[in-house]
């Protein structure tokens, strides 16, 4: 089934392109069912580019998905036009009364800015605990996971020496969870951060599973029953060449390691992690369907 997107949404074009099936308003509406609605909060920077990673990976689902777009209500974006927040995003104050089957909260470029600092994290904080009460299930991604992680359980994040960057192997350690369906043994997950959660730190009898993790970049992925919440710590929702522009916004700085073919920034890196986002995607948005009320209304009870 397509996702359900504004019709003038730039992602629309970019998915339209690759295949990826978009449904419009009136497509919708003869369709006798009742749609995922899902909420992307974003804190990205540049929103038109995550918007489209995020829609690609929920509209290869089998379900209709209807994304509404959030932001923090009282949080000015420097990188993306007024124009586009204006016209696509709804800020969280807005929605709050609305109940929600998923919510996605994505990174922020913030992590090293202590939590309370944060300009908007009194905001955020009122979301973690809204989404108790209207949302079934979410999924917290980089800087976002760390911040639920922060908010539900006192965990605090360690900065890095230098920047973690690259795609790198991951172990699977729960292929019986419903969320690892499908993922092999071993995968490629790319990673982009600065500072990172310690499999130390996690506090005992919260429930927390550590469901992925890396020998070299540490913790990945967590789930957390308790509140309804994925948390992970990476990025396998990145285009191809997301790295490599991160790289050159780096003026060089930090060589993504284990991307570029032998290490040459001038080399065409190759996408080894994209059926791993799909999966894990479908996964989570698949749970979320199976154990979700049919009656908006019912969420939260």
């Amino acid at each position: 089934m397509p996702i359900r997107i504004a019709d003038n949404l730039p992602a629309r074009r970019t998915l339209e392109a690759e295949g990826v099936i978009v449904m419009s308003e009136t497509e919708a509406a003869r369709q006798d069912i009742r749609p995922m609605r899902i909420a992307l909060l974003n804190l990205m920077p540049d929103k038109i580019t995550t918007e489209t990673q995020i829609a690609r990976l929920l509209g290869a689902t089998p379900l209709q998905v209807e994304l509404e777009l959030v932001r923090i209500s009282d949080h000015v974006s420097k990188n993306t036009s007024a124009g586009h927040i204006s016209a696509f995003y709804r800020p969280w104050e807005d929605v709050r009364a609305e109940k929600y089957d998923g919510l996605i909260v994505t990174g922020a470029p913030v992590e090293t800015i202590p939590y309370e600092e944060v300009s908007y994290w009194d905001e955020l904080a009122r979301i973690f605990d809204w989404s108790q009460t209207n949302v079934h299930r979410t999924l917290s991604v980089c800087w976002g996971a760390m911040a639920a992680l922060h908010h539900f359980h006192g965990i605090e994040k360690h900065p890095l020496p230098t920047k973690a960057s690259g795609v790198f192997r991951h172990i699977n350690h729960a292929p019986a969870s419903p969320f690892m369906r499908g993922l092999p043994d071993v995968f490629d997950v790319p990673v982009s951060r600065w500072s990172e959660v310690r499999r130390e730190d996690l506090p005992e009898g919260r429930g927390l599973s550590v469901l992925a993790d890396s020998a070299e970049t540490g913790l990945c992925l967590i789930d957390d029953p308790a509140h309804n919440t994925l948390h992970m710590f990476n990025h396998l929702e990145y285009d191809t060449l997301t790295l490599a522009g991160e790289y050159a916004r780096d003026e060089g700085k930090y060589l993504p390691r284990h991307y570029f073919p032998g290490d040459d920034p001038q080399a065409m890196p190759a996408n080894t992690w994209r059926g791993h986002g799909h999966l894990l995607y479908g996964n989570w948005v698949n749970e979320t369907y199976q154990t979700t009320p049919y009656d908006l209304a019912d969420i939260g009870k």
